[in-house]
């Protein structure tokens, strides 16, 4: 039998791939960071072929180092960073202009426009997202018209759209296999996540032939074959699930009010509502955990546009530290007198304003302020943030106040003791970090074993779901609350 799950995690700075074993330990793992282009004020860009390179690479380098073969893996899991934005060329691959990133604020205008129009109910209703630039539809509408004949090419079914799984599924297959799986499809303002399907209407209001859309299957299905030039010998495609909804299920969060928050370029916490949709009354959004069997589980979602990015700022625009591990330690000396305040709206604030417009700023800084407070800043706005959310998730989830109690965490910055510390203090609940934090490529990994027999079903497979560190609220409740509305001020008088 084979001894392998070979995982992707196409990120927003960096592709990953991972082999595990079957008892879900990790025996390999590759990494390759690639540039970010930002031709214009809010505007991120990535090259496809470097998207597709790195996953090549990190693909051959994890087998490279664990020593194995095609033989030996019994399938491929793909996750990707969801809503950015790709348009190609059927015939020859090639993609027509640079992926539109889902950090990308160029479609702000459109959507205001939608907006104003009265569609924002009719997108709400149907897809469970807001009109915001960060989703893929608009990204798709702007690629479509970004040069004169695009439009009539993908009407005639010379184009294919799609995120990133679908990209790199297409390249993965030579060009045979155009598919994505229901969690990515619930992120592009397309799909209808009721009915499970593409929907006509929200296609007209954007304009979107519905010739350039991929097919849609559930998260853990036979996507395809690779080609065999590629790692030696074909090896079957049969998970695929966005980021975020690969992170809940390598958190093992299969049970309705299980909730998980991922710390990578951006923040996203997830909270299972089970097999029910949960509208939300509080600009979260709802969308489509996972989707196995037929069936689709649904979740509430809030969505940090900027966490771990804001340490990559004090890195490598302000030069205050050398290495993200550095600031930790920082933020624990800071001067406790100082009330330094990040707001890292750096493009746009993501739930619950949902401001494409807004800018960061920093409050509270006085002449002594200095690496410290500004690590410590940085740090906290993720906790802030991470807040704002779970206040959001407790009002609209049922019985939210009592039932989210724990909040399962994963990711780069889950690593820092400090910032789950710091986390635990500000949100008022328990912190859980498992002993696999890379829950993202885990979660792909499981779908694609899933399918193919290699691991269990979902029931066994959160027993082996292990605790690595537990962080419970130690701060005073008025320093809480002192802090708390520093940060409420704060961002009031940034959108004021």
């Amino acid at each position: 039998m084979a001894a392998y799950v070979l995982a992707i995690d196409q990120g927003t700075t960096s592709t990953r791939a991972s082999l595990f074993r079957a008892d879900t330990s990790m025996a390999a793992f590759d990494q390759r960071e690639f540039p970010q282009h930002f031709p214009a004020d809010g505007e991120v860009e990535h090259e496809p072929d470097d998207l597709w390179t790195t996953t090549v690479e990190t693909c051959r380098g994890a087998m490279r180092k664990a020593g194995a073969a095609a033989k030996d893996i019994a399938a491929i899991g793909i996750t990707n960073q969801r809503e950015t934005t790709l348009l190609w060329d059927r015939a020859s691959g090639r993609a027509v202009h640079r992926a539109i990133v889902w950090q990308d604020r160029r479609t702000a205008d459109h959507c205001a426009r939608l907006k104003a129009s009265g569609h924002e109910r009719l997108f709400a209703a149907k897809t469970g997202l807001l009109l915001d630039p960060y989703f893929s539809g608009t990204k798709l509408a702007w690629l479509l018209n970004c040069a004169p004949d695009l439009a009539e090419r993908a009407a005639r079914g010379g184009l294919a759209f799609g995120t990133v799984d679908t990209y790199l599924l297409w390249r993965l297959t030579g060009g045979k296999v155009h598919a994505t799986d229901a969690t990515n499809a619930s992120r592009t303002l397309l799909f209808d996540i009721h009915r499970g399907c593409w929907d006509d209407e929200l296609l007209a209001l954007l304009g979107v032939p519905e010739a350039v859309l991929p097919k849609v299957l559930d998260s853990s299905a036979a996507f395809g074959m690779t080609d065999s030039n590629l790692f030696g010998a074909a090896i079957p495609i049969c998970g695929m699930a966005g980021d975020q909804q690969a992170a809940l299920i390598g958190q093992a969060c299969f049970a309705p009010g299980m909730v998980k928050s991922t710390y990578g370029t951006g923040c996203f916490v997830l909270l299972n509502t089970g097999r029910t949709p949960v509208a939300s009354k509080n600009r979260l959004v709802t969308t489509i955990a996972y989707q196995l069997g037929g069936v689709r589980c649904y979740a509430l979602e809030g969505s940090i546009f900027i966490a771990g990015a804001a340490v990559q700022w004090l890195r490598d625009n302000l030069h205050v530290v050398q290495n993200a591990e550095e600031t930790g330690a920082l933020a624990e000396a800071a001067d406790p007198t100082q009330q330094v305040i990040l707001v890292p709206a750096f493009v746009g604030l993501g739930a619950p304003h949902w401001r494409p417009d807004a800018r960061g700023a920093l409050f509270g800084l006085t002449r002594a302020t200095g690496p410290r407070e500004l690590a410590q800043a940085a740090l906290e706005s993720v906790c802030f943030q991470t807040h704002d959310l779970l206040a959001a998730m407790k009002a609209d989830w049922p019985d939210g106040e009592s039932a989210l109690k724990v909040l399962r965490v994963d990711g780069g910055m889950a690593n820092s003791d400090w910032t789950m510390q710091r986390l635990a203090d500000l949100v008022g609940c328990t912190v859980d970090r498992p002993q696999i934090t890379q829950t993202t490529t885990l979660g792909a990994a499981y779908l694609a074993g899933l399918h193919a027999g290699f691991f269990p079903e979902p029931d066994r497979f959160s027993d082996r779901w292990q605790l690595e560190r537990r962080f419970t609220p130690r701060m005073d409740a008025s320093l809480r609350e002192r802090k708390l509305g520093a940060w409420s001020t704060a961002v009031g008088r940034l959108l004021g």
